[in-house]
Formats: C-alpha cells, sequence, structure tokens
C-alpha cells in the first residue's frame, strides 16, 4: 500500500463514529489473531499460562491499589 492510499484510509477511519471504530478495531484485532505470527503470540501466552506464569486479576488488583 502506497503513502497516498495509507493517508487516506487514516482519514477515512478518523471520520467513523465511535461504534464503527470498535466494530474496525475487532476486525483488526482478528485479522491479526488470525495470521501465523497472531497464533503464534497465543501459542506462547498460553504456554507460558500453562507453566504456571500467571498472575490473578484478584492480586494484580491488589497490587496496583498498593502501588
Amino acid at each position: 500500500m502506497n503513502a497516498i492510499a495509507v493517508v487516506d484510509l487514516k482519514q477515512r477511519l478518523a471520520r467513523l463514529t465511535e461504534s464503527e471504530r470498535i466494530a474496525m478495531s475487532a476486525y483488526l484485532l482478528r485479522l491479526k489473531h488470525q495470521s501465523k505470527r497472531g497464533r503464534q503470540s497465543i501459542s506462547k501466552l498460553m504456554g507460558e499460562m500453562d507453566a504456571g506464569r500467571k498472575v490473578r486479576l484478584s492480586k494484580l488488583s491488589a497490587d496496583l491499589s498498593n502501588g
């Protein structure tokens, strides 16, 4: 995609309503997760969680409130 097309796309995105931006964001995130690199990233994260490297939400909340 050339620079002019990128600028045009950004301008069009800036004119979207909030609900349209949310929908577009969800669509782009889905595309990211469907890519090979995105799937590898999720797989790595899940492997780390399975290995016990995760933090419970309650602990995170407590750590942030003590911060």
